[in-house]
């Protein structure tokens, strides 16, 4: 019987200078960790990467990284040949793929001698349509996930490319292979719920019930991907999921 080929994946998430490539905004740190069979090896790659421009303000707040304190770090072009080698051939698994894979494309596209895309040496997992998969018309950015598995982010007072990659493997493993806990946050929105349907049967009966039109599931993930879009490319500043808790 031929020996099982071994599945090398990496978790991936990176930090940048603000939301746009279009405004030729740049990469400022990679985190990867690396499973392989769905399991942590230990294996990661991380570098802080000088953008050679200013940090938007706003991202700054976010992930606490500042222009001084990438001042010595090398350039994306110093680095990629690293980097590309540590994901040659693997699946990356990303939240939010197209923003993480569209500013590694740009950085790429800016290397005159760089011929690669990522597509082209890597297969890519996006646990963010993974989630909406799962759990359609629910909240779906990694802060939610965690708490919907379990998962501990307590250490995560600022978003880090790391420790973002880190959390992110432990949310895709439980949310892949293992028991999702039931919360109290879940909890309470089942007793709303409860709560609301006693109330709507308690109504007057002279009073016309109000004609309520549901959102479509295909309109609520819609709605989902838009905000978690916004929540991504604003570095977890999307202010509709803040207020939802």
């Amino acid at each position: 019987m031929a020996e099982q080929q071994s599945k090398r994946q990496v978790v991936l998430d990176t930090e940048t200078t603000g939301l746009s490539t279009a405004d030729d905004h740049r990469i400022i740190e990679i985190g990867c960790v690396e499973l392989i069979n769905r399991r942590l090896t230990g294996e990661t790659f991380h570098q802080y990467i000088n953008p050679e421009r200013e940090i938007d303000a706003g991202a700054m707040e976010v992930h606490g990284i500042t222009n001084e304190a990438l001042a010595d770090k090398p350039k994306f072009a110093e680095i990629v040949d690293d980097f590309m080698r540590f994901i040659d051939g693997a699946e990356l698994i990303i939240h939010n793929a197209a923003f993480d894979v569209g500013f590694l494309d740009h950085e790429l596209r800016k290397i005159t001698t760089e011929t690669r895309t990522i597509n082209a040496v890597c297969t890519i997992l996006d646990t963010l349509k993974l989630a909406r998969d799962k759990h359609p018309g629910q909240k779906n950015n990694l802060d939610a996930l965690c708490r919907r598995y379990d998962v501990d982010n307590s250490n995560r007072e600022l978003h880090g490319a790391l420790l973002d990659s880190e959390i992110l493997a432990d949310v895709y493993l439980a949310m892949t292979g293992g028991q999702v806990s039931l919360s109290l946050a879940a909890d309470t929105e089942i007793a709303k719920t409860d709560d609301d349907s006693k109330a709507a049967t308690s109504r007057p009966k002279k009073r016309k019930p109000l004609n309520v039109i549901m959102a479509t599931s295909d309109e609520l993930a819609a709605h989902e991907a838009h905000l978690e879009l916004l929540d991504k490319s604003s570095h977890g500043q999307c202010v509709w999921l803040k207020n939802n808790g």
